[in-house]
């Protein structure tokens, strides 16, 4: 499975995500409203390595670009807004991916459906 794939697999796993295309690549948002990831499977301008970028919680941002600056980096346009970029080329580790995901989700979500996603009504 290839990794467009595979984060279009997790995104769209999370409750009330639907995609569509944001300036010719895969985007995914809540409710048709909220945009939480943006894949770039071909890169962003001079950066040609495959990338995402999400929405994260406070701090986020600079903690995983503290822990592990070869995968994290603060994306231009959104990272002013403490979105991350994440490094898809190499070997990525698809449960930290999933888990990044869901944190941008969490990130932009109304609480009724965070309270879904965690096994609620």
């Amino acid at each position: 499975m290839g990794i467009e794939e595979r984060v279009r697999g997790i995104c769209l796993g999370l409750p009330e995500v639907s995609e569509r295309d944001s300036h010719g690549s895969p985007a995914f948002f809540v409710r048709g409203k909220r945009g939480f990831v943006h894949l770039m499977v071909d890169g962003h301008h001079r950066d040609e390595f495959p990338q995402m970028w999400c929405a994260a919680p406070v701090g986020a941002q600079e903690e995983l670009i503290a822990a592990d600056p070869e995968r994290f980096f603060r994306p231009p346009y959104v990272g002013h807004r403490g979105w991350v970029g994440v490094r898809l080329d190499g070997d990525p580790d698809w449960d930290e991916i999933a888990e990044v995901c869901a944190d941008a989700y969490r990130a932009i979500a109304p609480k009724g459906l965070i309270v879904k996603l965690d096994g609620g009504q």
